[in-house]
C-alpha cells in the first residue's frame, strides 16, 4: 500500500545539493490500471498501481535492462525525466522531491510516504511545501505522461 501527500513547493532548499538523489526516467504502459516502467538509476522496474489519491496500491517488480528497452517503445505518452533528491525530515519521513526535466520542466514536485492513512491526514507539512495536491489527479505522473 502507498500511502503519500503530495505538494508544490514555493522554494527550494539552499542546499539542495547536498542531498542523495536517483535520476528517473519513467513511461506508462496503461493508465487504467496504472502499469508504469522506470529507470531509477541503474535499477529497472514494472508497477502496478490501483486506482486512488492518498492511499493506493502499489506493487514493484524487477525488470532486466534488457526487458525495460524492450518495454520503452510501447509506452503511451511522453516519456517522464526527472531528478528525485531525498530530504529527511525526520527519522520515518522523508521528502521525495522531484525536478522534472524534458517538456514537464519546470514543474517540482514534493512528495512524503506515510506508514498509515492517520499520519499522512495529521502530517503538518513546513511551509515551503507549498500547496497541497494530494486529492488533484492532475498531478499523478500518469496524467502527467499524457499532457
Amino acid at each position: 500500500m502507498e500511502i503519500e501527500r503530495k505538494f508544490l513547493p514555493k522554494s527550494l532548499p539552499d542546499n539542495l545539493s547536498e542531498y542523495p538523489f536517483h535520476q528517473i526516467e519513467q513511461g506508462y504502459l496503461n493508465t487504467d490500471p496504472v502499469i508504469r516502467i522506470r529507470r531509477e538509476d541503474e535499477d529497472y522496474y514494472l508497477t502496478y498501481k490501483s486506482k486512488g489519491l492518498l492511499a493506493r496500491e502499489e506493487y514493484n517488480l524487477p525488470l532486466t535492462k534488457e526487458a525495460y528497452l524492450h518495454l520503452l517503445p510501447k509506452i503511451d505518452g511522453r516519456l517522464i525525466a526527472k531528478k528525485r533528491y531525498l530530504i529527511p525530515l525526520t527519522s520515518e519521513l522523508t521528502i521525495e522531491l522531484d525536478i522534472f526535466e524534458g517538456e514537464l520542466a519546470p514543474l517540482i514536485l514534493a512528495e512524503i510516504e506515510f506508514t498509515t492513512e492517520k499520519e499522512a491526514k495529521d502530517f503538518a507539512p513546513p511551509k515551503w511545501l507549498g500547496e497541497d495536491v494530494t486529492y488533484s489527479t492532475d498531478y499523478h505522473n500518469s496524467i502527467l505522461s499524457q499532457r
